[in-house]
């Protein structure tokens, strides 16, 4: 249990990019979509917005030696009073606030993963887990999905604290923290972890036996072919990519989705109405016809990429 606490901000920021709620009414704005300009970093301007703020997209695990930053990044930051995640990473660092939260990344009613697999699927996950130093006995109760993560041989659990692995939301956290600048959330961890609960554990279970029988070369690639396109800055791309690679959460999508990228709208205008703002939202949430910069666009704001 100790290993688990220590290593629970670790495990939420990885499973982030996998979670997803109500919508809100758009004023008249541009409606015909265009793939987005390779670029991670947007100025977002428009009526009531009296100095621009900006839109980061995030990749929320990448290898130490891939991570960089964008020309024009710091400058953006520097000129924001508020940095707001999709999850307020204070509430993420509160040892008392993720004490409170560790029940809930277990699943209800005693249920285990073995109650959900075969002997031969629970041997093949306690033996890849085991690999890792991780003994499946403290795991089993755990909601599946927050392992699947770790199902490629390539995610270390410990990656983020001796620095093979970077998380741009702990990095930006610490630069928030560094220049005294307030920070927020669009969303809780207590909603975060609830969408958990919207797959039924059955399917969850289902997705990380397959995630670990696909490990090895073949999931590598997929996790380098997800980091080059970070790299080159290609959001329509990462975009396209985890639509296409969402069969498991087929009939899930709306609510791990597209309703959480309607959600967020409002208040990234209200924010930027407010005062100068950097949001740092998973990349895969910016492009597409449903996401976050077409949705701004539509609402009438003007979004940009920053060169």
């Amino acid at each position: 249990m100790k290993y688990l606490q220590n290593n629970f901000l670790t495990i939420l920021v990885s499973v982030v990019f996998f979670i997803g709620v109500s919508s809100c009414k758009t004023t008249k704005g541009v409606d015909v979509y265009k793939p987005l300009d390779k670029n991670l970093l947007w100025e977002i301007s428009g009526s009531g917005i009296k100095k621009p703020s900006y839109l980061y997209g995030t990749i929320h695990i990448i290898e130490g030696k891939d991570f960089f930053l964008p020309k024009g990044t710091m400058a953006a930051f520097d000129a924001a009073k508020k940095v707001i995640f999709e999850i307020d990473m204070k509430e993420m660092s509160d040892i008392s606030s993720l004490m409170g939260m560790m029940n809930k990344i277990f699943m209800k009613d005693n249920k285990t993963l073995k109650d959900l697999v075969t002997s031969e699927d629970y041997k093949l996950v306690g033996d890849h887990f085991q690999k890792m130093g991780l003994p499946i006995f403290m795991l089993e109760r755990m909601k599946p999905m927050f392992l699947t993560v770790f199902a490629y041989s390539d995610m270390d659990p410990s990656g983020i604290k001796n620095g093979n692995m970077k998380s741009y939301e702990m990095e930006f956290m610490e630069m928030a923290k560094n220049t005294g600048k307030e920070t927020a959330g669009l969303e809780s961890i207590d909603f975060q972890i609830g969408l958990f609960d919207e797959i039924p554990y059955e399917a969850q279970a289902k997705m990380l036996v397959d995630a670990i029988k696909a490990s090895g070369d073949s999931g590598n690639e997929e996790f380098k072919k997800m980091t080059d396109m970070y790299v080159a800055q290609d959001v329509h791309a990462m975009a396209n990519m985890m639509a296409e690679e969402d069969q498991e959460t087929e009939g899930f999508e709306d609510k791990l989705v597209t309703q959480r990228n309607i959600n967020w709208i409002p208040q990234i205008i209200e924010a930027a109405k407010k005062e100068q703002t950097f949001f740092a939202v998973g990349a895969g949430h910016l492009g597409g016809k449903e996401g976050v910069i077409h949705l701004l666009r539509k609402a009438g704001m003007k979004v940009t990429p920053v060169k």
